[in-house]
Protein backbone atom coordinates (compact mmCIF):
# COMPACT_ATOMS: atom_id res chain seq x y z
CA UNK A 1 0.00 0.00 0.00
CA UNK A 2 2.95 2.51 0.81
CA UNK A 3 4.46 1.86 -2.59
CA UNK A 4 1.08 2.89 -4.56
CA UNK A 5 0.85 6.27 -2.36
CA UNK A 6 4.61 6.68 -3.18
CA UNK A 7 3.79 6.00 -6.68
CA UNK A 8 0.65 8.36 -6.82
CA UNK A 9 2.63 10.90 -4.79
CA UNK A 10 5.72 11.12 -7.75
CA UNK A 11 3.38 10.55 -10.70
CA UNK A 12 1.94 13.96 -9.33
CA UNK A 13 4.59 15.98 -8.19
CA UNK A 14 5.88 14.92 -11.84
CA UNK A 15 2.67 15.83 -13.99
CA UNK A 16 2.52 19.00 -11.77
CA UNK A 17 6.06 19.95 -12.85
CA UNK A 18 4.87 19.74 -16.77
CA UNK A 19 2.45 22.09 -16.07
CA UNK A 20 5.10 24.77 -15.06
CA UNK A 21 6.66 24.08 -17.80
CA UNK A 22 4.41 25.24 -20.23
CA UNK A 23 3.80 28.95 -18.97
CA UNK A 24 5.58 31.67 -19.89
CA UNK A 25 9.24 32.23 -20.85
CA UNK A 26 11.48 34.30 -18.49
CA UNK A 27 11.99 36.54 -21.44
CA UNK A 28 8.05 36.97 -21.30
CA UNK A 29 8.02 37.37 -17.96
CA UNK A 30 10.69 39.95 -17.50
CA UNK A 31 9.10 42.00 -20.32
CA UNK A 32 5.57 42.05 -18.61
CA UNK A 33 7.56 43.75 -15.73
CA UNK A 34 9.51 46.01 -17.40
CA UNK A 35 6.52 46.75 -18.67
CA UNK A 36 4.47 47.06 -15.86
CA UNK A 37 6.89 49.14 -14.54
CA UNK A 38 7.11 51.32 -16.62
CA UNK A 39 3.30 51.71 -16.34
CA UNK A 40 3.85 52.37 -12.66
CA UNK A 41 2.63 49.69 -10.68
CA UNK A 42 5.50 49.10 -8.85
CA UNK A 43 4.21 52.12 -7.26
CA UNK A 44 0.43 50.93 -5.74
CA UNK A 45 1.08 50.02 -2.17
CA UNK A 46 -1.35 48.14 -0.10
CA UNK A 47 -3.27 50.99 1.54
CA UNK A 48 -3.49 52.24 -2.38
CA UNK A 49 -4.69 49.22 -4.03
CA UNK A 50 -5.32 48.82 -7.15
CA UNK A 51 -4.74 52.92 -7.73
CA UNK A 52 -1.46 54.29 -7.43
CA UNK A 53 -0.40 55.85 -3.92
CA UNK A 54 -1.49 59.99 -4.66
CA UNK A 55 2.50 60.43 -3.13
CA UNK A 56 3.73 58.92 -6.39
CA UNK A 57 1.22 59.90 -8.47
CA UNK A 58 3.22 62.59 -10.36
CA UNK A 59 6.26 60.21 -10.86
CA UNK A 60 4.17 57.78 -12.43
CA UNK A 61 2.89 60.32 -14.84
CA UNK A 62 6.54 61.17 -15.69
CA UNK A 63 7.55 57.59 -15.92
CA UNK A 64 4.56 57.47 -18.44
CA UNK A 65 5.57 60.29 -20.68
CA UNK A 66 9.10 59.08 -20.87
CA UNK A 67 8.04 55.64 -22.02
CA UNK A 68 5.81 56.44 -24.53
CA UNK A 69 8.27 59.40 -26.10
CA UNK A 70 11.04 56.74 -25.77
CA UNK A 71 8.20 54.13 -27.64
CA UNK A 72 7.37 56.68 -30.18
CA UNK A 73 11.11 57.52 -30.82
CA UNK A 74 11.93 53.69 -31.34
CA UNK A 75 9.15 53.56 -33.93
CA UNK A 76 10.33 56.68 -35.53
CA UNK A 77 13.59 55.61 -36.09
CA UNK A 78 12.39 52.07 -37.18
CA UNK A 79 10.27 53.27 -39.80
CA UNK A 80 12.94 56.03 -41.00
CA UNK A 81 15.06 52.54 -41.37
CA UNK A 82 12.35 50.96 -43.64
CA UNK A 83 12.31 53.63 -45.73
CA UNK A 84 15.88 54.67 -46.61
CA UNK A 85 16.59 50.87 -46.56
CA UNK A 86 13.23 50.34 -49.17
CA UNK A 87 15.26 53.50 -51.40
CA UNK A 88 18.20 51.33 -52.01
Amino acid sequence: MKKFAMFAMALAAFSSANVFAQGKTRAEVYQELVQAKQNGLDFVTDASYPDVSPVYQTTVAYLKQKALAKNEQQNGRSTADADTSMKH
